[in-house]
């Protein structure tokens, strides 16, 4: 089986270590922002990890 995402060991899907590719022209910011806000989504909306 190919997986399009990698698990950790606790059976969550992992993140990319890397940010997506940025473009200065990228017509869509606002509205994902607006979106990440409304849901609650933004890093900043979001409690601190505990280590």
């Amino acid at each position: 089986i190919i997986l399009q995402y990698y698990l950790s060991p606790a059976g969550l899907p992992t993140r990319s270590a890397h940010p997506a590719r940025f473009s200065p022209d990228d017509k869509f910011s606002r509205h994902r922002l607006a979106l990440k806000r409304r849901f609650g989504v933004l890093l900043t909306q979001q409690g601190r990890a505990l280590l």
